[in-house]
């Protein structure tokens, strides 16, 4: 299986790297994240790997500073180019993370959700449980939608609560992928029984 999966979020700390890893392990896949910024503890690669993902690819662009990536960038006295973004090649799935929400710029008027439209590949959008996800999961449901990137479905993270879930779902129309609880403490191995309890990895072949 050569799949690519594209896993972006409503908005910063919604839980979005710790699904990325998950879902790695789960489909035993490489993992890709194109800029990374905020070099603090290795960055999500480091992250990623401490949850058990074995194959990650460096990334396209290392940043200091915890911003947006054309912030951050600019900073470094560097521009992101989107031709050194093109889809790596890998042997088996892939599973590739954004930074921060789907409209997170990059470079001049360039956000991520343009990427996922030039990329081609389904994205799963990883939302949080907590007050104020109804508006942004549908407001970043249409972003996608508009530019015409393929929306696989939604992962939830946090603690349940099922009229927000299902109400995104309805009006949103996108599958419900599952919810991943508080794995507390957070470990490759409690991830991984959360993760398998919580989806079906059907559901992403």
């Amino acid at each position: 299986m050569n799949r690519v999966i594209v896993v972006t979020g409503t908005d910063t700390d919604v839980g979005k790297t710790v699904f990325a890893a998950a879902l790695t392990v789960a489909l035993g896949a490489t993992y890709w994240k194109p800029v990374q910024a905020g070099l603090d503890e290795g960055g999500d690669a480091a992250g990623v790997r401490a949850l058990g993902v074995e194959r990650v690819l460096p990334e396209a662009y290392r940043l200091v500073t915890p911003c947006s990536p054309h912030r951050a960038a600019a900073i470094d006295g560097v521009t992101i180019d989107p031709a050194r973004l093109a889809m790596p090649t890998v042997e088996g799935p892939l599973v590739v993370e954004g930074a921060g929400g789907v409209l997170v710029p990059l470079a001049g008027d360039l956000v991520y959700a343009d990427m996922f439209a030039r990329w081609g590949a389904p994205v799963v959008l990883v939302a949080r449980t907590g007050l104020g996800t109804i508006n942004h999961s549908l407001l970043s449901i249409e972003a996608l939608r508009r530019r015409g990137v393929p929306i696989l479905g939604i992962a939830f993270n946090g603690e349940a609560q099922e009229d927000s879930e299902a109400t995104i779902c309805r009006i949103g129309a996108v599958r419900r992928l599952g919810r991943l609880g508080r794995v507390d403490p957070l470990s490759a191995a409690g991830l991984a029984r959360a993760f398998a309890d919580s989806f079906g990895v059907e559901d992403f072949m």
